[in-house]
Formats: structure tokens, C-alpha cells, sequence
């Protein structure tokens, strides 16, 4: 097997702290540097609603290389509260661009500025309109191959994603998943009892989406200031007993989790890697974890949360990987 390798990661020691790598992974100066590395390549970009059926709608990145015949189609899923625009989805569009692939970056629900495209309120377990956007892209934009690559919960969409392409019709050579949730209750564990910086991020991000939401639909998406407080977990268990039909917070959790042996049914080519000193997805899951034939799970000793950073640069090793390991199943 063709590397990179996570073994082969080993960086400077000024960024081999988990924290480290985390903050700076996902801060603004490493936004400006995949959106740097992106506009360099000179690619053109389309903006495109996708149908995620039942009237759903989500907006769609499709960048390619003008006049270059295209070998296949990247799916790149950014993880919660991100966006198409993330630094590791531009990071990754750029590695695939250079290898001939076109790059289709969507947004889930509620992400990227698309609140005002669908009135209810996005939550984890909406795989239905992940798997129906694929295969509206698959439709629309027909390629020699398609991959699909997630970051965190897009990590887990993409390989929730793999799981039912074959049930859904839907032609998926190979998949990537990077530091994908595994199981949420652990997650959720993680961030309550770890560094605090993490939670207060993801509570005020989301926060601020829920406030957006309810601007735009005052109607469908009521609640006082009092909930808007809430810490993670009740906030989570308020969107759950209000906006969904799971009934309970486990019941939720349960529906988006791929902990155990779920990965071992997994029909399509994966790849995942994740590190050892993740402050927020625990490495125990993917220890424990039952996976199929033609899973491929990497662990490398550094990385902290979606990090990978190799340098002053900024620039990411975790990007470079997911582009040439899906490139190399070809």
C-alpha cells in the first residue's frame, strides 16, 4: 500500500501539544490559509442547491480545474458549525485539484450561512438528505469515479454515508473519513469533562445558529432566552424532545452512532485516520471498533482534533492524506 502514512507525521514540537494543534487547526489564520490555497489553484466555483428530497434544499460548492477533464468527483463534508468554506474542506479541495479530481463541498443544513433554506433545524441524524444530495450530484455531475471524505461529524456522515450508498443506488468508489465522531455520548462525555475551550466554542456557535434560526422562522423555531443558555447537553435534549421523534437524548445519540461493529458492514472502500491524543473523539472507539475487509485505520501519535499541522505554515498533513489515499484507490 501507497503511503502517506500517520506514522510518517511527526511534527515540530512546538505542535505536538493536542491543544495546540486543535485551537490552531481550526483558527482564522488557518481559514485564510485554505482559502489561500484554494484561490491559488485558479479553479472556477459554482455555487448549486442540491436536492436533499422531501423538499429539502442545501447548498453546494463545485469547483474544478477549467479545461481539465476531470478523473473523478471529491464529496468533502465539513464537520458541525462549519462550513463549505472550512479550512480543512479548502485545504482538501486543493490536494484534490491537483489530482485531476473536481470537488463538490456542501454544506449541511443550517451551515454556511443557509438557515433561510429550510425551515427545521438541522441535527445530526439527517443521513436521508446526505445520502439523497450524493446522489443528486452523482446525477448532475457525472464523473469516471466518485469519493466521498469527511472532517469530525462530517466523518461520520461520510461513512454513514458509505453505509447506505449501496442501498441507495448510489456509486461511491471509496471514502475518508478524519477524526470522525464515533460514538456521540462519548463525544459528549469528552468535551464535559476536558478543556473547557472546546465546549464553549461548540455551545457558542451553535447557540448563535439557533438564534439565526429562530429569526428566520419565529414560527417553527420557537424558544425563550433561558433555553438559548442552556449548557450542551440540555440544549441537545431540548432539541431532541421538541424537534425530533427519537424521544430521549440516548435514542438520539444511538441513531448517528457508528461505535462498535456498525463500521464492520461497510461495503465500500475506507479509509480513516485519527490520533491518539484527541481531546474530543476518544481513541478508545476506534481500539474497540469492528471494521470491515477494506477499512483501512490509521492512528498517529499526534494530531489533537482535526489538527495535523505540520508547520508555521499551517498547512496540514490529514488534508494531504485523505486526497491521496482516496486518489490511490482508483
Amino acid at each position: 500500500m501507497n503511503g502517506p502514512f500517520a506514522s510518517d507525521y511527526t511534527p515540530p514540537r512546538w505542535l505536538r501539544n493536542a491543544h495546540v494543534q486543535s485551537v490552531l487547526g481550526s483558527s482564522p489564520m488557518r481559514r485564510r490559509r485554505g482559502l489561500v490555497a484554494l484561490g491559488a489553484t485558479g479553479a472556477q466555483t459554482d455555487s448549486m442547491i442540491i436536492d436533499g428530497g422531501d423538499g429539502v434544499r442545501l447548498l453546494g460548492l463545485h469547483t474544478r480545474m477549467p479545461g481539465v477533464e476531470p478523473r473523478g468527483m471529491a464529496l468533502l463534508l465539513h464537520g458541525w458549525e462549519g462550513s463549505a468554506e472550512s479550512s480543512y474542506i479548502c485545504l482538501t479541495a486543493a490536494h484534490f485539484l491537483a489530482r485531476g479530481y473536481d470537488v463538490l463541498r456542501l454544506n449541511f443544513r443550517d451551515h454556511g450561512d443557509t438557515h433561510h433554506l429550510n425551515p427545521d433545524i438541522f441535527h445530526s441524524a439527517r443521513i436521508d438528505e446526505v445520502v439523497h444530495a450524493a446522489t443528486d450530484v452523482a446525477r448532475r455531475l457525472p464523473r469516471p469515479r466518485m469519493v466521498a471524505a469527511g472532517f469530525s461529524l462530517g466523518g461520520n456522515f461520510a461513512l454513514r454515508l458509505a453505509l447506505r450508498a449501496p442501498a441507495a443506488g448510489l456509486r461511491l468508489d471509496a471514502v475518508a473519513a478524519v477524526c470522525p465522531v464515533l460514538d456521540p455520548a462519548d463525544t459528549m462525555l469528552a468535551m464535559e469533562r476536558g478543556f473547557p475551550l472546546y465546549m464553549r466554542h461548540f455551545e457558542n456557535r451553535w447557540r448563535s445558529s439557533l438564534a439565526r434560526k429562530r429569526e428566520l422562522f419565529p414560527d417553527r423555531v420557537g424558544f425563550d432566552r433561558d433555553t438559548l443558555r442552556l449548557r450542551m447537553r440540555a440544549l441537545t435534549e431540548w432539541l431532541v424532545l421538541r424537534h425530533t421523534d427519537f424521544g430521549s437524548l440516548d435514542a438520539y445519540f444511538d441513531r448517528y452512532s457508528i461505535a462498535g461493529d456498525r463500521l464492520a458492514a461497510l461495503q465500500v472502500p475506507a479509509e480513516i485516520l485519527t490520533s491518539a491524543d484527541d481531546p474530543v473523539i476518544p481513541v478508545a472507539g476506534f481500539r474497540q471498533a469492528s471494521l470491515a475487509p477494506d477499512t483501512r485505520l490509521e492512528i498517529a501519535r499526534w494530531g489533537g482534533h482535526c489538527g495535523f499541522l505540520e508547520g508555521p505554515r499551517l498547512d496540514g498533513y490529514a488534508e494531504r492524506w485523505v486526497a491521496a489515499r482516496l486518489a490511490a484507490r482508483d
